[in-house]
């Protein structure tokens, strides 16, 4: 199984052109993917550069039938000129999806910096090997105060989920919203960290956190211990980052599914968006 995880930048290629389809074309370049988790969707932002204000997570859905669709709206705000704007994270799977948690994350106040609402998109997936917790999500740029903040809350979520997997509720199938759907322990976090991987965010992300919660690993270095990083940014966009690529976007997962892990990889080719695409590969 394949997950890809991608900034798009709403569809906004270095070359300044917001191009769906060709999101579409080059993460299917790039790998056969079961669960495609995208950063910095809109809908009804046509002052983003390049943006038609057209709804972006309808658009980029039709263009891969056969998914299923979750919305991870963080920014919900009217328009100026009337009806409602949108942001945020969307995941499609061709694997079944259970239940669907949207995580607003914490938003301490900042007034030193600009800073917006973020969320945590949960999608508990059934697999062939059985129930994985996927979770994807975009962080804090500007301020460091608040990224901490939702790095503690990513924690307190997974702690929560490895419990509810560890101790099911009581009930039985369709009985309305008590309907006990079950919640997987085993995880992937992954989405657009903007945190760098010597960040003490990073570390603390991968601290234990109980006996009964098990840690999160960074795929990339399961895979290829000791050896460079391949970036994920500033590879094509030099005029946003003129200085030398580095990494913000990551795959964590669970330390139940390190044994299973088979690939990880960057896509250093595409130009599509200012961020490189990154899958990973488990058994």
């Amino acid at each position: 199984m394949k997950l890809v995880t991608w900034n798009i930048q709403w569809g906004r290629g270095v070359d300044g052109r917001v191009d769906l389809d060709r999101i579409a074309a080059h993460a299917r370049r790039f790998a056969d993917f079961d669960v495609l988790c995208l950063q910095e969707v809109s809908a009804g932002y046509p002052e983003l550069p390049g943006c038609d204000g057209s709804d972006q997570f309808e658009a980029l859905a039709a263009r891969f039938p056969g998914f299923t669709r979750i919305d991870g709206v963080a920014t919900d705000t009217p328009h100026p000129s009337g009806g409602r704007r949108r942001f945020g994270n969307l995941v499609l799977s061709r694997l079944p999806v259970r239940q669907v948690f949207r995580h607003l994350l914490p938003w301490p106040a900042d007034s030193t910096v600009p800073s917006m609402q973020r969320i945590a998109l949960e999608s508990n997936l059934d697999t062939p090997q059985g129930p994985v917790r996927v979770t994807t999500t975009h962080l804090e740029y500007y301020s460091a105060w608040q990224r901490a903040a939702q790095v503690e809350r990513l924690r307190e979520l997974h702690r929560e989920a490895c419990a509810h997997a560890a101790s099911p509720r009581p009930g039985t199938p369709d009985e309305g919203p008590f309907d006990r759907v079950a919640r997987a322990a085993p995880s992937l976090l992954a989405g657009d960290f903007n945190f760098m991987p010597d960040s003490p965010e990073h570390v603390r992300l991968m601290t234990p956190i109980d006996p009964t919660t098990t840690s999160y690993r960074d795929a990339w270095e399961c895979l290829h211990p000791g050896k460079p990083r391949a970036p994920t940014v500033a590879l094509h966009d030099r005029s946003q980052f003129p200085g030398p690529p580095f990494t913000w976007d990551f795959v964590f997962v669970s330390e139940d599914l390190v044994p299973r892990l088979r690939d990880v990889q960057v896509d250093a080719a595409s130009d599509a968006s200012d961020h490189q695409a990154v899958m990973v590969e488990w058994a």
